[in-house]
């Protein structure tokens, strides 16, 4: 307990000092997002605020724990870094998007799986070396899928740092109270990070922390649904708590990808003013109270989390199917709200069709 609180400390003060100075730095080296038709700000906002919450990670993680819990964050902590560098890269414009998905994500899944941090789903229904081989592969899926889920969910001023805050304390009482040190210590530092960040970042924010930021979060937020043992009866319940847990930007991309789906567009290659946080907008929330409303839907996950978890008598599957039933007809009440409809692109015409098109012309 008290080496979780000192990392949270330690993280909380360093991003909250260090963000402004990184403002500074994103300014003079002209790492800034600026205004464009799909996004919400009217003004050039800087980049780099992922730099702060980053370092205010790994600088909680060496100063609270021991040798051991280090080495064993090792695995996770190069897969971030991978990702965070290549989200900077894309940040700065060096990278084309779909390299971080097809490519960047995977990879840092791989270096999880190397060391040893891998899904335990298949096994826990199937033995043999099938189940190994599924689990290794879900594995794959769930790092790219969480870690793309909170990249596409920095949309809006301080609503990935505020849900990543409170994922965070979730997965940190979980890990306390199972016992396992290295998880709540690594909760509790991405919470510190997160919320120190948030003070800069909320609306009006005054920095940004870029797709490094979100995609280091991203992947800490898989990685740590990974690593947290769950106490539930029965064991695959365990799963649905930590589904509970990131239930906001799953559901926000189940959101985007079934509206988009609907109009002929992909999903994570077609970014708009459609995601959850919009629609509220919208509906006349406002920015800041549709923000707020995401941080109370973060908690009332995470409370459902712990029910789920405390409570021996409920079945698992039929919560899920319940679950999922309450989410597609959220998905159907907010496809009625007002939001931006994006346009597919028009198809490129072939030679033979242009000279069709051209002959038919009177």
């Amino acid at each position: 307990m008290l080496v979780a609180l000192l990392a949270f400390t330690v993280a909380l003060l360093w991003s909250l000092g260090l963000t402004m100075p990184v403002r500074r730095l994103a300014l003079r080296i002209g790492m800034v997002d600026r205004p464009a038709a799909r996004k919400v700000h009217v003004q050039p906002i800087p980049l780099l605020g992922g730099l702060a919450i980053y370092s205010g990670v790994l600088l909680a993680l060496f100063i609270s724990s021991s040798g051991e819990v280090v080495r064993q964050c090792l695995g996770i902590l190069a897969g971030a870094t991978l990702v965070m560098l290549v989200g900077t890269m894309d940040d700065r414009g060096m990278l084309h998007h779909q390299f971080k998905l097809f490519i960047a994500m995977p990879a840092a899944a791989l270096v999880l799986l190397a060391s040893g941090v891998r899904a335990q789903l298949f096994t826990l229904v199937f033995h043999g070396p099938g189940a190994t081989v599924a689990d290794a592969a879900f594995t794959l899926f769930w790092v790219t899928g969480i870690t793309s889920s909170f990249s596409i969910l920095d949309y809006m001023d301080g609503v990935c740092a505020g849900v990543v805050a409170i994922a965070s304390l979730f997965f940190a009482i979980f890990a306390l109270l199972s016992g396992q040190v290295l998880v709540s210590t690594l909760a509790a530092a991405v919470m510190g990070a997160s919320l120190g960040f948030l003070r800069w970042n909320f609306n009006p924010a005054k920095i940004f922390m870029g797709d490094g930021g979100a995609m280091f979060l991203g992947f800490l937020m898989a990685a740590l649904a990974l690593k947290v043992r769950v106490n539930a009866a029965p064991p695959a319940a365990g799963w649905l708590v930590v589904i509970f847990i990131l239930g906001v930007p799953i559901f926000d991309t189940m959101l985007v990808s079934i509206s988009r789906a609907r109009r002929g567009l992909i999903p994570f290659t077609t970014p708009g003013k459609d995601h959850t946080g919009h629609r509220l907008t919208n509906c006349g929330l406002g920015t800041r109270r549709a923000v707020l409303v995401m941080y109370a839907l973060g908690l009332g996950f995470g409370l459902l989390a712990i029910v789920v978890s405390r409570v021996d008598f409920l079945p698992a599957g039929e919560i899920a199917a319940l679950i999922l039933a309450m989410a597609l007809a959220a998905v159907a009440l907010l496809e009625r709200a007002p939001y931006e409809r994006q346009q597919p692109k028009p198809k490129r015409l072939s030679k033979r069709s242009c000279a069709a098109a051209i002959s038919a012309r009177p």
